[in-house]
């Protein structure tokens, strides 16, 4: 099958144009080639074929990655609207051959071949323009000036933007019917001449480059020509347009080809999104607005009302007063803004420009949802299950399907009951995945309660994520398999004591019991060996967690009790020296250690009841495994750091804060503590320390003040003793504990102080009412006790209870017979 003149028909393009798109169409209808070729890599031949498959729909991209080194990796990105895809599903539903003719993926994803060791975002080259000296938008971090091909065309054409000018003399133009579809192709591949010669064959970042890929088409190009005759069609950015026509010899190409490295490369496709096809993401695919341009695309008439309609239809979803008045009067805004502007229809500029002045009121705030939602948009795309992938993939596309957890471009959270089967698999399937890199899910603290069977996930699927699952696949062929594996291995490999630590719960959240035993053995052996209190005071809280939580999934936690227990002990013994000689810096770490170490120690070992008699007590906690002795030798620890002179302030108040908030410091040994911390023989800054270490921060510091009147007027009397020279050097720590109290807090504070004295003086002497403290009002305080009672489900005392028998009711006379 050929269609008229010799061929072969160079169709330049613009990666990712709705324009470039349907001129393609045309321009295959009316040639009707033997054979297309397309650019792009020629290992996805095997896979080309399911282009045409139903549950392939774009966006999707080719993912080519090296066999050895799954983090080599690069993409290929396809839109609907893409001219490759347009010429593909055309080919296939023609029964016409289709091939790729780009340089391969195994030469392009070789060290050297292209820029090295960091995942190339996209070798194809899709970029604005027409894939020229300015293809690809670059890696993340490329900071290399591009040559601009459209610049130099559209200064021509007298545009300052070159993306109005492609805008307008390509994308908004529509064939008219009974015209040559292909001299809009000739007229830019003679531009693309003009401009090649202008900037130089070999010129740019990117020349050598394209050099090599231009002479392995050509190849590709001859090889079609023998096959199928002279009428083939090939589908490329037009820059390469004038390459591919120009007569060199198979010598010569073969000759660019010499000594290129060379990897083994496995390629598939993979779901891509819009999102993901806008330069805003980082992989530079080319297009600002992916959305606007599927909505040229696909709408048959009357484009710019249409689009109009849908951020109608948006805005009035998030309740803005947006009508159908609106929509009237944009489209006559946007209509008139392109009339002034001297262009032919009204772009993304225009639009924009309407949609903020008439139904966002000028304001950018609306605005910036129908930039999120229409322009760029969240569209993930979907392969078929028959497309090839790893092992590892299939496993996880299994699971996908069996949770009903979809896997989702836009972003959203997931609230998860671990006491039910199905949500506590989804959240061993994301810990799973974590411990992969394969960052799916990310925990993010729950708005709904605090409960400890409850986990709160935010979800978002980036299509990098299946280079991860790549990358994850040489750990096993099954998600369980190959996070065990990786756990393993990262115990082994991890230094630290709290790294471990840290892998342990990661591995109770994720259940791996196959990893478990191993880590298990790490971590005994670090324990030992560390002697550093920090390190020890840092691994003890994750392992507690892992511990104290670990009945919520119904794990078994008894190796995991000793071994904390064991390194509660050691931290005990050590913890009072560690603590001396510190600076101030590392005063403020180390009182942070105080508390995570009095936190895990309280969940390790419980406070028994009181009535429990010392023999009948259990000798450990019966849901750790800790020895029932381990919080009072914790608090032994603590006493000793309350009451040492040499140790920084911040942690001997800290201390005797925890001391009291358990009730273990006898009446008055608080006051004695502050009295003397704060006394005049102390140093301010340390006065100023220890208030800080004892009050803390947040708003129960500030509760303790306003409910503990004693330590309120030893605070104030200190304070107000503080000779003036000194006070400068202490307002700033006190400023730093104050400010991050409660504005309500503060407020109580200061009333209190305020109505202390007559005079400002100090604050109500111990045993004495505060002045601050109005007296109760009974009728204020009966107006609530109703709602009081319907809150807490009491009865009212003033209702008649109906059990009791009722006063006796007056008769008639005659009322007994």
């Amino acid at each position: 099958m050929t269609g008229p003149g010799p061929g072969p028909f160079l169709l330049g393009i613009r990666h990712h144009g709705p324009g470039s798109a349907r001129a393609v169409r045309a321009a295959l209808e009316q040639c009707r080639p033997a054979a297309v070729l397309v650019e792009g890599p020629p290992e996805a031949d095997a896979v080309i074929g399911l282009a045409a498959d139903e549950g392939m729909r774009p966006p999707v991209a080719l993912l080519a990655h090296a066999v050895d080194d799954p983090g080599r990796a690069a993409f290929w990105p396809l839109a609907e609207f893409s001219p490759e895809w347009v010429a593909i599903r055309w080919a296939l539903e023609q029964g016409v051959p289709v091939r790729f003719i780009d340089l391969p993926a195994a030469h392009t994803l070789a060290p050297g071949g292209d820029d090295g060791e960091r995942l190339a975002p996209d070798p194809a080259g899709t970029a604005p323009g027409p894939d020229g000296p300015k293809a690809g938008a670059g890696t993340p971090g490329d900071a290399v000036p591009r040559l601009d091909p459209l610049a130099a065309l559209a200064a021509a054409a007298g545009y300052d933007d070159p993306e109005l000018w492609w805008e307008d003399a390509v994308e908004h133009r529509r064939s008219a019917d009974g015209g040559d579809a292909l001299v809009p192709f000739a007229a830019l591949a003679e531009a693309m001449t003009e401009l090649r010669t202008a900037f130089g064959e070999g010129d740019g970042p990117d020349g050598a480059r394209d050099l090599v890929r231009e002479a392995h088409m050509r190849l590709r190009i001859r090889d079609a020509r023998r096959e199928f005759g002279a009428g083939i069609a090939v589908v490329c950015g037009a820059w390469h347009v004038p390459a591919l026509a120009a007569k060199r010899t198979v010598a010569a190409d073969r000759q660019a080809l010499k000594g290129l490295p060379k990897v083994k490369a496995a390629i598939g496709w993979v779901p891509w999104t819009h999102r993901r096809l806008s330069r805003h993401s980082g992989y530079g695919a080319g297009i600002d607005s992916p959305g606007w341009y599927g909505h040229l695309f696909h709408a048959p008439d009357r484009p710019l009302e249409r689009w109009m309609t849908k951020a109608a239809r948006l805005l009035r979803d998030e309740d803005f007063p947006v009508s159908s008045a609106h929509v009237i009067e944009a489209v006559r805004l946007a209509g008139s803004l392109a009339a002034l502007r001297g262009r032919p229809l009204a772009g993304l500029t225009e639009t924009t420009d309407a949609v903020r002045a008439v139904m966002c009121d000028g304001s950018d705030v609306p605005l910036a949802l129908v930039q999120d939602r229409l322009v760029i948009g969240d569209v993930l795309g979907e392969v078929p299950e028959t497309a090839p992938a790893t092992p590892l993939q299939r496993d996880l596309s299994r699971l996908q399907r069996s949770l009903r957890l979809k896997p989702e471009a836009a972003s959203r959270e997931a609230e998860f009951d671990l006491r039910k089967d199905t949500d506590a698999a989804r959240s061993r399937l994301l810990h799973r995945l974590r411990l992969l890199g394969v960052d799916w899910g990310e925990p993010v603290r729950s708005r709904a309660g605090t409960g400890t069977f409850r986990e709160t996930w935010r979800l978002s699927w980036e299509p990098e994520l299946a280079v991860k699952v790549a990358e994850a696949s040489a750990w096993g062929t099954t998600v369980l398999a190959a996070a065990t594996a990786k756990a393993e291995a990262r115990a082994v490999g991890s230094a630290a004591l709290a790294d471990v630590t840290a892998l342990a719960e990661h591995c109770l959240l994720a259940e791996l019991p196959g990893a478990l035993p191993a880590v298990m053995r790490v971590l005994a052996d670090r324990a030992a060996l560390d002697a550093d209190v920090v390190h020890l005071a840092e691994a003890l809280p994750a392992l507690v967690r892992s511990v104290r939580y670990g009945d919520v999934r119904r794990r078994d936690t008894a190796a995991l009790g000793k071994v904390a227990a064991g390194l509660a002990e050691r931290i005990f013994v050590g913890f009072p020296a560690a603590c001396a000689g510190l600076d101030a810096d590392a005063a403020e770490a180390m009182r942070g250690h105080v508390d995570a170490v009095h936190q895990a120690v309280t969940l390790l070992a419980p406070e028994t009841a009181p009535e429990t008699a010392p023999e009948t007590a259990p000798e450990t906690a019966p849901e750790t495994g800790a020895p029932s002795g381990l919080r009072h030798r914790w608090s032994g620890v603590l006493g000793v750091l309350a009451g040492r002179d040499g140790l920084p302030g911040g942690i001997r108040g800290r201390a005797a804060r925890l001391l009291l908030d358990d009730g273990l410091l006898p009446d008055g040994r608080a006051a004695r503590l502050m009295g003397l911390a704060l006394s005049t023989g102390t140093e301010p800054a340390q006065a100023a320390a220890w208030i800080e270490g004892f009050l803390g921060s947040g708003g129960s510091g500030g509760m303790l003040l306003v409910h503990d009147e004693r330590l309120l007027s030893l605070v104030d009397d200190w304070l107000t003793g503080v000779p003036p020279a000194a006070f400068t050097d202490v307002l700033p720590l006190l400023r730093r504990t104050f400010s991050a109290y409660d504005p309500g807090v503060r407020r109580t504070l200061g009333e209190l102080v305020r109505h202390g004295g007559p005079a400002g003086g100090s604050v109500t002497r111990p045993g004495a009412r505060p002045a601050a403290a109005p007296p109760l009002d009974p009728g204020r305080a009966a107006a609530v006790l109703p709602t009081l009672r319907l809150l807490l489900g009491l009865p009212d005392p003033s209702a008649p209870d109906p059990s009791a028998p009722g006063p006796a009711t007056p008769t008639t006379p005659g009322a007994a017979r």
